[in-house]
C-alpha cells in the first residue's frame, strides 16, 4: 500500500510502498479514501524533522532531558546508541481519515466489513492506503455524509473540546483568534450553538472565509480599528469567552485575549501557541479564568481508553473523543457545518509531497484543507510483503519478528555482525517494518508473522515482541522447526509457561533466551572463580532500576507482564549461573507505599534458595536515584569475594590478594554469538531447556509469594 513517511533524521518526506498494518484484539483494519492534512500540526512536525540535530535539540527541550536522564543511567556510549536508533526512524504523519471497513476485531461488535467509518490518531489514522486503528477512536459515517466531510472529524473533534471548555452559553459573545481550520471549525460550531462570534486572524482571505461562513464579524489582526470593532461588538462589556485556535510562536494571542476577555470570562487555549501570561493588567483584574483544552477530549492519552477500548461510562463522561467526533459528524450530517468551503485542495496520494510544498510554505498558495484521496483500484489488499534487498542467504537465515528499539540497537547489529543472513523483519506497522528491512538490509518486510514462520527458507527466528506475544510466537516456531532466539521473558503467566513445555515436549528444537547478563565477560571471570570450592555460595544482586510510569506497557499485566516476570528474571538466571544450581523455594517482600504514583512489587526484596544450598538475594528497587550504577552483584564462599560493578568492571578478592576485571558490554554480542556457534556446530542450547522454564516459573512463583507472604517451592 502507499504512505506518506518522513525520514526523521533527514527530514526527507516521500509516498513510498509498506506493507499493509497488522489487526489485532480491539482494532479494526479500514482502507482509507480520504485523509486531511492539518495545516498547523502537521507544518509543525514535518519542519522538525527537516531541521538539523541542534534545531531538533532547540524546538524538544523534553527530549534532551530524557537523553542527559538517560546517559546518567546508562552511559554515554549505550545512550548515543539510543539516540541514533530514535532518529534514524520512518515517521507517519497524518491523524484524521475516512474509509470503509475491511476487518474488524472491536469487542462490541459495532463495525462490520463494509462499514464506512472516520477514524483519528497519530500513528493510527495516517495518511496510507490501509490504516488498523483502535474501536475507540472510529465512529460509523451517517449516510447523508461524504467520505471527504468525514475525514475532518477529528480536527472537527478538537473544535468541539475547545468549545466545551469554553462552556457558551446561548446568546454569548465568543471571539475566535485564529481562522485557519480549525477556526474556521469553531466558528460555526459556535454558530449552531447560538452564539454571537467574532473572528480573528492575520490572514485577510482567512477573515473573508469565516465572512462568508457566517461568523457575525471579523477583522484581521493589524487593523487599526479591531479594538474599538471588538469593543462595539460587546457593547463595552467584553467577550464572555475568547477561544484560541492559532499556532504560532508569538505571545500576541495570549495577550490579546486577555484584553478582549469580559471580567471573569474564559480564555481557552485549543492551537500551539506561546504562553507567557502576563498577569497585570487583565488576567488579575479581571479575574480571568484560563482553561487548556485537550485535542479532541476525554480519553486523549489515556491508553486504557485509546488502546485497550475501556470506554467510560456514558452518565460520568459524557463527552469523550468518539462520542465528540460522532457529534461532528452529526452536525455535518444536519447541515449545521458546511464543510464544502474548507476544502481548498485535493491531491492523490502519489502527488502528497506537492501538497505538502503548499503545508510548509515551500510553494506560496493559499490553503486551508488540504484533503489526500486514495485510489481503490491502485490499492491492492495482498501488500502483506515488500521487497527491499536482494541479498545472499547464508547458512543461518533469520527472520525478525518485532524490531522495537532493543532489538535495533541490541539484537538486530550483532547479529548481522556475526554474519547470519537477514531474511525478513515483521512488525505490526508496515512503516516500521519498511523502516527497519532498509536500515539494517533485511530482504523483505511484513506485518505478518507468518510470513515468517511459513517461510521454509528461513532457519531461525528472533521473536522480539511485546512480552505477551513470546509464548504464543514460541510454539508456533518450534511447530514450525525453527531455530529460536527469544527476548525475556519467555511467558509472562502459568499458562502461557504450559502452552511453551507442552509445545517443546512435542517438538524439541534449539531455543535460547535472552538472558544476556550471564554471557558478559565479566559473568565468566567471576563464575570461573569459584568453581570446584565445594561449599553453597551467597549471591547477592542490587538493582537500582529506576522508575517506570504505571501506564507504560510493560507495566500493564496483559501485555508486559510486569518488571518482575519482565527484568527480575534476568537475575534469577544469573544466580542460577553462578550457583550452578536450581531454585527450589522463594520468598518476596515488596513496600507498601500507599502511593498511587508507585508500584509497590517494583520495589522487592527477593529471598532464593538454591537445590545445592546456595542463597541468591535480589533487591530490585525503582525509588531509588540514578546517580548510583544500576547493577551490583556480589558472590561470597569459601573465603572468596566476586564482585561485578555495573558489567563495566569486575573484582575477585581471595587470599589477600586483589584482582581487578575489565569488562565492556552486558553479554548482547556474546550470547548471539554462542547461540550461532551452536547451531552451526548443530549442538543443544546453550542453556538447558529446565533452566529456561525454571528462570520463568521462578518469577511467578515470586508475584505468588507478594500475594500469599509465603515462601514458594519451585517445581516442575
Amino acid at each position: 500500500m502507499k504512505q506518506v513517511i518522513q525520514n526523521f533524521k533527514t527530514g526527507e518526506l516521500y509516498v513510498d510502498d509498506v506493507p499493509l498494518p497488522s489487526v489485532g484484539e480491539g482494532m479494526v483494519l479500514i482502507k482509507n479514501s480520504y485523509s486531511l492534512i492539518s495545516s498547523g500540526t502537521e507544518r509543525g512536525t514535518v519542519s522538525v524533522a527537516k531541521s538539523g540535530l541542534l534545531g531538533k535539540a532547540r524546538q524538544r527541550p523534553d527530549l534532551v532531558a530524557q537523553v542527559l536522564q538517560n546517559m546518567k543511567k546508562e552511559g554515554i556510549t549505550a545512550t548515543i546508541k539510543k539516540v541514533k536508533t530514535k532518529l534514524d526512524t520512518l515517521k507517519a504523519l497524518g491523524y484524521s481519515s475516512a474509509g470503509t471497513v475491511v476487518v474488524s476485531l472491536d469487542d462490541n461488535g459495532a463495525f462490520k466489513p463494509g462499514d464506512r467509518v472516520a477514524c483519528a490518531g497519530q500513528d493510527y489514522a495516517s495518511h496510507a492506503g490501509y490504516v488498523a486503528v483502535p474501536q475507540n477512536l472510529v465512529v460509523t459515517i451517517p449516510e447523508d455524509v461524504s467520505f471527504k466531510e468525514a475525514a475532518f472529524s477529528t480536527v472537527g473533534a478538537i473544535a468541539i473540546q475547545g468549545i466545551r471548555q469554553a462552556e457558551p452559553r446561548l446568546g454569548e459573545k465568543v471571539c475566535v483568534i485564529g481562522l485557519g481550520l480549525l477556526g474556521q471549525i469553531t466558528c460555526q460550531l459556535l454558530k449552531a450553538n447560538g452564539c454571537a462570534v467574532f473572528g480573528i486572524d492575520l490572514n485577510d482571505e482567512l477573515v473573508k472565509i469565516a465572512e462568508q461562513s457566517g461568523v457575525d464579524m471579523a477583522m484581521p489582526r493589524g487593523d487599526n480599528n479591531l479594538l474599538s470593532a471588538c469593543n462595539g461588538f460587546t457593547k463595552g462589556m467584553g467577550f464572555d469567552a475568547v477561544i484560541i485556535t492559532a499556532a504560532t510562536a508569538s505571545n500576541d494571542p495570549i495577550e490579546l485575549s486577555a484584553e478582549l476577555t469580559r471580567k471573569k470570562g474564559r480564555v481557552v487555549v485549543v492551537g500551539a501557541v506561546n504562553m507567557d501570561v502576563p498577569r497585570d493588567p487583565h488576567f488579575y483584574r479581571k479575574e480571568l479564568e484560563l482553561r487548556m483544552s485537550c485535542s479532541y477530549g476525554p480519553g486523549r492519552y489515556d491508553p486504557e481508553y485509546e488502546e485497550k477500548g475501556q470506554d467510560y461510562p456514558y452518565a460520568y463522561v459524557r463527552w469523550t473523543e468518539q462520542r465528540n467526533m460522532e457529534s461532528f459528524l452529526g452536525l455535518v450530517s444536519n447541515k449545521k457545518i458546511d464543510i464544502s468551503r474548507l476544502i481548498s485542495h485535493v491531491f492523490d496520494i502519489d502527488e502528497a509531497v506537492s501538497a505538502y510544498k503548499i503545508v510548509t510554505g515551500e510553494e506560496k498558495k493559499f490553503h486551508l484543507g488540504i484533503l489526500l484521496e486514495y485510489d481503490s483500484e491502485k490499492e491492492k489488499e495482498e501488500g502483506k510483503v515488500i521487497k527491499v534487498n536482494n541479498s545472499p542467504v547464508r547458512k543461518i537465515n533469520v527472520g525478525f519478528i518485532g524490531a522495537g528499539s532493543f532489538a535495533q540497537s541490541y539484537l538486530i547489529p550483532n547479529v548481522k555482525s556475526a554474519g547470519a543472513s537477514l531474511d525478513s523483519v515483521v512488525t505490526s506497522k508496515g512503516i516500521s517494518a519498511k523502516n527497519v528491512a532498509e536500515k539494517f538490509g533485511f530482504n523483505f518486510c511484513s506485518s505478518d508473522p507468518e510470513e515468517i514462520l511459513d517461510k521454509s527458507e528461513i532457519n531461525t527466528v528472533f521473536i522480539a515482541t511485546p512480552h505477551n506475544l513470546h509464548a504464543e510466537l514460541v510454539t508456533r516456531s518450534l511447530e514450525a522447526g525453527k531455530k529460536i532466539f527469544v527476548e525475556k521473558p519467555l511467558a509472562i503467566n502459568r499458562e502461557q509457561l504450559e502452552n511453551v513445555i507442552n509445545a517443546y515436549s512435542e517438538n524439541s528444537g534449539m531455543l535460547m533466551v535472552g538472558f544476556n547478563r550471564r554471557y558478559a565477560p565479566v559473568s565468566s571471570v567471576i563464575k570461573h572463580a569459584f568453581e570446584g570450592i565445594g561449599e553453597p555460595m551467597v549471591v547477592t544482586v542490587r538493582v537500582n532500576a529506576g522508575n517506570i510510569p504505571k501506564e507504560h506497557w510493560i507495566q500493564r499485566p496483559e501485555i508486559g507482564g510486569g518488571r518482575i516476570v519482565g527484568e527480575v528474571c534476568h537475575f534469577v538466571d544469573l544466580i542460577q549461573y553462578i550457583t550452578d544450581s536450581e531454585p527450589v523455594s522463594v520468598y518476596a517482600e515488596s513496600i507498601h507505599a500507599h502511593n498511587d504514583k508507585m508500584i509497590d512489587e517494583d520495589n522487592i526484596a527477593i529471598t532464593l534458595k538454591m537445590k545445592d544450598g546456595s542463597l541468591g538475594n535480589i533487591m530490585y528497587v525503582a525509588n531509588g536515584n540514578n546517580r548510583l550504577p544500576k547493577e551490583l552483584i556480589e558472590v561470597y564462599g569459601a573465603g572468596i569475594i566476586g564482585r561485578i560493578d555495573d558489567f563495566k568492571e569486575g573484582v575477585i578478592y581471595r587470599e589477600g590478594s586483589k584482582k581487578t576485571i575489565k569488562s565492556k558490554g552486558k553479554g548482547h554480542k556474546e550470547e548471539i554469538e554462542i547461540f550461532f556457534n551452536c547451531i552451526e556446530k548443530g549442538n543443544e542450547s546453550p542453556v538447558n531447556f529446565r533452566s529456561i522454564v525454571l528462570t520463568t516459573l521462578t518469577t511467578i512463583k515470586i508475584k505468588e509469594s507478594l500475594i500469599t507472604g509465603l515462601p514458594q517451592k519451585i517445581e516442575l
